[in-house]
């Protein structure tokens, strides 16, 4: 009589199969090496970081050029006094701030998932598109205010340039948010499968920090 560890051999000599071993069971579902969503979501956003880099890098070359920064309107001090952002950034610090703790509600909802807590993941995750909605709404006021516009000389170009091309990632992200939550109430994801929520939570951090960098260029530097 066999015991329940009995090793079964097949006519392979080299193949074996243990008999109620439950690790040999799951050794079928362990997946090695990086998901096709988080790889192409990675792929994406080094495509995207060439991108800024160039937005960035016109920037800066276009600040080296000029001999005052922000430029100084001769004709018009409301125009010049307008440009210097380094003297009102509170409203910029403001939806710096929205979107920094937006990235960690998003990070909180992907370590929910990872728990398999979906009541925490959806709760995070709609606490992150509010806050990806309330930037938008922000920064579309803030574009109100300002006083100055896109043709208003090349500091108008290159600002609304920056600001307005990451304001396009971040309501592709607010978009993003919206199917994953939906997928979420629909019971889509679990502890073992939540690539999605992954590859949206990077691109997430990916325009923060993309934000954050150009709050730091356009209002501090």
């Amino acid at each position: 009589m066999s015991s329940p560890s009995t090793v079964l051999t097949t006519g392979d000599p080299g193949h074996s199969v243990a008999e109620h071993n439950p690790v040999a069971g799951l050794a079928h579902d362990q997946r090695g090496g990086i998901s096709n969503p988080i790889l192409g979501m990675l792929l994406f956003i080094c495509s995207e970081i060439m991108f800024f880099s160039g937005l960035f890098a016109a920037y800066f070359s276009v600040r080296a050029s000029a001999g005052v920064w922000p430029p100084v309107v001769a004709d018009s001090p409301e125009l010049s006094e307008a440009f210097n952002l380094h003297a009102e950034p509170w409203f910029a610090l403001v939806l710096t701030i929205v979107l920094v703790i937006s990235s960690f509600t998003c990070q909180f909802g992907v370590w929910a998932i990872r728990r398999g807590d979906r009541t925490g993941f959806i709760r995070n995750m709609a606490v992150t598109l509010i806050l990806g909605i309330t930037f938008l709404i922000g920064q579309g006021y803030d574009y109100a205010t300002l006083g100055f516009g896109l043709s208003d000389g090349v500091f108008g170009t290159t600002f609304y340039t920056l600001t307005g091309f990451h304001g396009a990632h971040v309501f592709g992200g607010v978009v993003m948010l919206s199917v994953v939550i939906y997928r979420g109430l629909a019971g889509q994801f679990s502890a073992r499968h939540h690539d999605a929520v992954e590859a949206t939570s990077l691109y997430w951090h990916f325009v923060d920090v993309v934000w954050i960098a150009l709050f730091s260029t356009l209002y501090i530097l």
